[in-house]
């Protein structure tokens, strides 16, 4: 199955807990706190394997969570980090927060690799806390919790040449001809439902084409099958554009396809194009050829008339493209305009009414909550100055709570007190 668009789930593991604990050995009555720190841990990590051509191994799983890292032990050991978890995708992947849509990586050379999900750090162990003033502290941190997020993945093909045009304008019976490829081929329109690719040996180069499921008016805006198709084709160098010469207007087909490449991104219709007058074989084509040469050529672009199925100019229009090809620069990177955003105050928070509880939203404090252990006192206490230093606690009070109200952070559930 071909899928070139999915949404997935990443999460970062869990940073191993810090742990309370203290010597113990029998010439050491008084050795202090020894509670070693939790692991790292792992992250998630796109990776392009460049075997891969579809995002189908997607389709039966969508969440990927990497190891947590492991809790601290005695004598000041520090746990093991969780081992980073490797999501390997195809090249010509564009990687998108799903939430906003912004650019995250576009992966396209083999090897490529980016962290998408981080994975916390480790809690502190009580050793880390021993000071002049507190020599024996009973207190550690739990894990920070791992990042996570939905991705949005999308697939371009990574091709030379894209072959265009309406649907049953020979496209694939082309692609069959001219490479190994096998696609699905009838004589009725939308034979083609996904794109394929076809490798073509000339000489001592390999050119890669991609047949795009045909093209209907209104395709830029989600008609037929052009709608999910036409990303594949922005990678592209060169365009060969089939014209069905057995059709009623050839002519008019050209003119619609360009019409639906500008208007679903500019940069498509100053692409450079090959344009081929299919079916040559056929007495109407014969007919049509000398005003589709005229018209086409007004335009300054190159045509040619050809027969897929008696491959009659064939070999002629595959020169012709490596010609193109060597005189075009080398491709450059699609670069997204970068959306600059102020860099987020981790320490900001909101309080919002739940009910009769309140809710006290900012990422500071609520990984703060998340890493303390509330069944020890100092832990708690602790908790407790980090939320006068960040000014929760006077915004409480100055938002009506009072002893025995409920408030709610990340997802723990307290009850105030003075």
């Amino acid at each position: 199955m071909f899928l070139d668009e999915v949404k997935i789930y990443v999460k970062g593991g869990d940073g191993g807990a810090g742990i309370v604990a203290f010597r113990r050995e029998k010439y050491v009555p008084f050795g202090g706190p020894a509670g070693g720190d939790g692991g790292k841990g792992g992250d998630v990590v796109l990776v392009v394997n460049p075997r891969l051509s579809t995002l189908s191994h997607f389709e039966h799983k969508r969440h990927f969570k990497a190891p947590s890292g492991r809790p601290g032990g005695n004598f000041n050991k520090t746990g093991a980090s969780g081992e980073d978890l490797i999501v390997e995708v195809p090249p010509g992947t564009v990687v998108r927060d799903a939430e906003t849509g912004e650019l995250i990586a576009d992966l396209t050379e083999p090897g490529q690799r980016v962290v998408v999900a981080r994975g916390g750090r480790g809690g502190r162990g009580n050793a880390r806390f021993k000071s002049s003033t507190n020599q024996a502290p009973r207190m550690a941190e739990k894990g920070e919790p791992g990042e996570e997020r939905w991705l949005k993945l999308e697939l371009k093909l990574l091709a030379d040449v894209g072959i265009v045009g309406v649907p049953n304008a020979g496209k694939s019976t082309l692609l069959s001809v001219v490479s190994s490829a096998r696609p699905k081929i009838a004589p009725y329109p939308f034979t083609t439902l996904t794109p394929n690719l076809g490798v073509v040996r000339l000489d001592d180069r390999d050119i890669v084409l991609a047949d795009i499921p045909g093209l209907v008016e209104g395709a830029h805006a989600g008609v037929g099958l052009g709608h999910s198709f036409l990303r594949h084709i922005q990678r592209t160098r060169l365009l060969i554009h089939l014209l069905d010469g057995g059709g009623e207007d050839p002519i008019g087909d050209f003119v619609q396809i360009n019409a639906e490449l500008a208007l679903y991104d500019e940069a498509l219709a100053r692409k450079p194009q090959i344009v081929a007058l299919n079916k040559i074989d056929l007495p109407q084509a014969q007919e049509r050829w000398p005003a589709v040469r005229a018209f086409v050529e007004e335009r300054g672009l190159p045509v040619m008339a050809i027969s897929a199925v008696t491959r009659q100019g064939v070999q002629e229009l595959i020169n012709r493209v490596a010609e193109m090809l060597d005189q075009l620069p080398e491709p450059e990177p699609v670069v997204e305009v970068p959306v600059f955003r102020p860099e987020e105050d981790e320490e900001a928070f909101q309080i919002v009414r739940e009910g009769d509880a309140f809710r006290v939203i900012g990422k500071r404090i609520e990984r703060a909550a998340a890493m303390t252990y509330w069944e020890y006192d100092e832990a708690v206490m602790r908790f407790q100055r980090i939320l006068s230093a960040l000014g929760v606690t006077d915004a409480l009070r100055e938002a009506g709570v009072a002893p025995g109200d409920t408030v709610l952070i990340g997802d723990y559930e307290l009850e105030w007190a003075e």
